[in-house]
């Protein structure tokens, strides 16, 4: 025989227990995690240094490498 519900009663007692386990699971799987607070989780860091003042040196030789590339590879297609 099949089950009978009510047809004022629209989930059965399971439909509802999992319903309120996955809503269960979905609060705390939304409540915020652990964050790293960033001073004891930035042990990488140590021993790095900035950017030199001279960084602007190495860019600009960077771009003139490239752009005497260019002249040169136009220069020998012609």
């Amino acid at each position: 025989m099949a089950l009978y519900l009510k047809q004022n009663d629209t989930r059965s007692e399971l439909q509802k227990r999992v319903a309120s386990e996955l809503q269960e699971k979905a609060r705390k799987a939304a409540e915020p995690a652990d964050l790293p607070d960033g001073v004891t989780d930035s042990q990488y860091i140590k021993g790095t240094t900035g950017t030199s003042r001279f960084a602007w040196v190495w860019i600009l030789a960077i771009l003139l490498f490239v752009a005497g590339l260019i002249a040169l590879i136009v220069a020998t297609a012609r």
